[in-house]
């Protein structure tokens, strides 16, 4: 089957989608690299063909960046790994914008609170960036932890949502 992939600016850098003819989403990131992003899907699974062509879901991307933040989680995804990572970027999916949870937290949400390293391996694995928001996972003490993306952008988006900007907001980094 065939996947299209495009690009569009952000104000956190290029962002990048791959989606079958369907729109669901394969892979996404902060890059202008297909390659990049098809580098997080497990390789029996990225698609031999890939042509440059309209991926609808950047519209849901468009609408996050006019302040918009639940759109890009109803977006439709293709997610392939174990059944623990598809549970944990089902529920990564349901953090409310503005509202992000420790990695601790994050691990209670998949069943087992003891079982940190485990709810972190969920978000550094993440194929679809920005449609599963694992950027809303913090570590304990706050700070930001690690992010496939760069840092820069995690804390970018997470501001973003804890200002709650509304279209028509101007303000720098917006």
């Amino acid at each position: 089957m065939t996947h299209f992939s495009q690009t569009i600016d952000t104000p956190d850098g290029p962002f990048t989608a791959v989606a079958g003819a369907d729109g669901a989403v394969l892979a996404s990131g902060w890059t202008d690299s297909v390659e990049d992003v098809l580098s997080r899907v497990r390789p029996e699974h990225r698609p031999t063909e890939v042509e440059a062509g309209t991926v609808t879901a950047l519209d849901a991307v468009v609408a996050y960046y006019r302040g918009e933040h639940a759109t890009v989680t109803s977006v439709p995804v293709v997610l392939h790994g174990t059944d623990g990572q598809v549970a944990g970027w089902e529920a990564l999916r349901r953090i409310a914008p503005g509202h992000p949870l420790t990695y601790t937290e994050f691990a209670a949400e998949l069943g087992n609170p003891q079982a940190v390293r485990a709810a972190a391996s969920v978000c550094a694995r993440n194929p679809v960036a920005l449609f599963v928001p694992c950027h809303r996972v913090l570590r304990a003490d706050g700070s930001l932890g690690g992010f496939a993306w760069g840092e820069d952008v995690k804390r970018a988006l997470l501001a973003r949502e804890e200002r709650g900007e509304r279209p028509g907001d101007s303000r720098p980094g917006a």
